[in-house]
């Protein structure tokens, strides 16, 4: 039972980092379609309670806010929690195999970049920026 409260004590832990950052909370299939029917660039950061996920996705996604060029939109979804939301964003992520924590670029709805847990776990928070700054650059002006 004390599991429990240690994992929701982590849950809420990790999706208040990512409000906090500036990212909206998609928690169900039709807040994910809305999203992804606006017109712009959207990016979507599949959170999770792994390690790599509070070390190094989650840094590099609240550094992203600050950069000098940006999405018109960033947005979350939390794979193992809403999981609904999740596999409906997934959707969107064609070609990509589904991946915990990740980053999606999509423009009006269409995938343009991924940044996969194998490029996340075991590296810098940097590498992950780096790799984000410049699909910004690539397709957010």
């Amino acid at each position: 039972m004390q599991f429990n409260f240690y994992m929701n004590d982590v849950v809420e832990t990790a999706r208040k980092e990512m409000v906090e950052a500036g990212y909206k909370e998609l928690k169900s299939p039709e807040d994910v379609d809305t999203i992804m029917k606006e017109e712009g660039t959207t990016l979507v950061m599949v959170n999770s309670v792994c390690g790599c996920a509070g070390g190094i996705a989650r840094p590099a996604a609240a550094y992203m806010k600050n950069y000098e060029t940006t999405p018109d939109r960033f947005v979350t979804v939390f794979a193992g929690q809403d999981k609904e939301a999740t596999a409906k964003a997934r959707e969107y992520f064609k070609g990509y195999a589904p991946s915990s924590p990740s980053f999606a670029l999509l423009k009006d709805g269409e995938i343009q970049m991924m940044v996969e847990r194998h490029e996340i776990e075991g590296h810098e928070p940097i590498q992950v920026v780096q790799k984000l700054e410049k699909a910004f650059d690539q397709h957010c002006k």
